[in-house]
């Protein structure tokens, strides 16, 4: 499989958010706009930090994919607060996904990304800390909704279903979906009321 260049991915991305959304110039309102080229925080109902700060972890199963994805973000121009773990050597999952959402929860991330083997414990864990909207995304589809739609802050992936090219291509849509708004605050501020129940 051939390596693909910054601008051959962003341009894959493009069609693909298109093909789903329409073309970003003529996105009817209230419905998610994007832009791939310079990423930027959202705008409504979310604190702006204007760092662009990103919290990052991973476990052992994951940790491999973490240090690839790294600097391709760094190189998007976030800032990465690494939350470990920092080799593969055999960790516990739970331990990393609460730093990450910890921070996000706390304000002091933006936006956080966890890395295990399947994805899902991570999700779990973060989605036990107040304030927190983890997603599992395994493909572009699940990045847009899981923003779109739902206003996920957090985004979990799981290194042993995805290869490093899809998993950016995730990361890349993710990071770039704005949040909806309209009926999709609603049910948005719905899940947030179950925490105070």
């Amino acid at each position: 499989m051939s390596k693909l260049s910054e601008s051959e991915l962003q341009e894959i991305v493009q069609r693909i958010v298109q093909r789903t959304i329409g073309d970003g110039e003529t996105v009817p309102s209230g419905e998610a706009r994007i832009n791939l080229a310079s990423p930027r925080p959202d705008e409504d109902n979310e604190q702006i930090n204007k760092t662009r700060r990103i919290a990052l972890a991973a476990d052992h199963g994951g940790y491999s994919l973490k240090e690839t994805l790294k600097p391709y973000l760094q190189k998007q121009g976030y800032l990465i607060d690494d939350c470990g773990t920092h080799s593969p050597e055999s960790v516990d999952y739970p331990d990393f996904a609460y730093a990450v959402a910890k921070k996000v929860s706390d304000g002091e991330a933006w936006r956080g990304i966890i890395i295990d083997g399947a994805g899902i414990g991570s999700c779990m864990v973060a989605n036990k800390v107040p304030g927190v909207r983890a997603a599992m995304c395994y493909d572009h589809a699940t990045a847009l909704n899981s923003r779109e739609h739902n206003n996920a802050n957090v985004l979990t992936l799981g290194a042993g279903m995805i290869e490093p090219t899809l998993a950016r291509q995730i990361v890349l849509t993710w990071l770039n979906t704005k949040f909806g708004g309209g009926r999709h605050a609603r049910r948005v501020d719905k899940i947030m009321n179950v925490e105070r129940k």
